[in-house]
């Protein structure tokens, strides 16, 4: 009877100790990602723009825009074309035009007086004189696609449509360096028409109406525009206007533009920067 007792006992805490709960492992705090500082803004001038422009490249360059477009090949009217654009009154110079069966335009820069245009998938860019658009030579560049550039002073600095964006070097545009852009630690792809703006990269996101300032020192995001009221308003003129695409800044006068793809306006716009 003893005997019996105590395996009764002993059953009883082995069933006590089989039922008590697993201790929870220690939870770690969610964390809360850090926020993009937002650039506020506000529109100071309005030019005509033209709304056969598909928008790939846009800059200032001897008190003129010059600017770029591609042709996709289900918007007829569009062509791959380099142009002047009157900063007053909008009105618009061909100077350089592509065989669009061949090539999509794409961005540009203007480094030593030498206009530099990137194509979409052809990995092949061309070189012009920038005052008399004659064409000077070719170069090759490794990414699978061109989409914007900008320049530093000494390198046209170039996207892919990726997170990367790759420094060239003029004359003969081979690339020496990369750069990984990210917001908030994660890789921040789609970059697309660039501008360099007092030290920073601005970036045009493809499929958004977003504008992201870069730190060129670090590939962090350090800022970011949202021009959807922009957009907006381009659609209310003009109901096939696309994304926005297209920063321009003049550096003599301290100004700032921005335009899109078949927008009919370009905007002056004011930021503290």
């Amino acid at each position: 009877m003893m005997k019996n007792s105590w395996l009764l006992v002993g059953l009883l805490c082995i069933s006590i100790l089989s039922c008590k709960p697993e201790p929870k492992p220690e939870e770690k705090p969610v964390d809360v990602p850090p926020t993009t500082p937002v650039i506020n803004f506000n529109v100071s001038g309005i030019i005509p723009h033209s709304t056969t422009y598909f928008t790939e490249g846009f800059l200032v360059y001897n008190g003129t825009f010059l600017e770029s477009t591609g042709s996709p090949e289900e918007i007829k009217i569009a062509e791959s074309l380099i142009a002047t654009v009157d900063m007053s009154s909008g009105k618009t110079e061909e100077k350089i035009r592509l065989d669009k069966t061949k090539y999509f335009g794409e961005g540009i820069v203007v480094i030593n007086d030498k206009l530099y245009q990137l194509t979409y998938q052809n990995r092949i860019g061309f070189i012009y004189n920038a005052k008399t658009f004659k064409k000077e030579g070719e170069f090759a560049f490794n990414s699978k696609e061109g989409w914007g550039m900008t320049t530093d002073g000494k390198h046209a600095i170039m996207s892919d449509g990726t997170s990367k964006l790759t420094y060239l070097l003029p004359p003969d545009m081979k690339a020496v360096k990369s750069i990984d852009v990210t917001e908030n630690g994660y890789g921040l792809g789609n970059l697309n028409e660039l501008e360099w703006i007092k030290g920073y990269i601005y970036a045009n996101i493809w499929q958004s109406n977003l504008i992201v300032k870069i730190d060129p020192s670090t590939g962090k995001v350090v800022g970011k525009m949202d021009l959807t009221s922009l957009k907006n308003e381009a659609n209310a003129t003009f109901q096939y206007s696309e994304v926005m695409n297209g920063i321009a800044y003049d550096s003599v006068a301290n100004k700032v533009y921005v335009t899109g793809k078949f927008w009919p306006n370009i905007y002056r716009i004011e930021f503290e920067r």
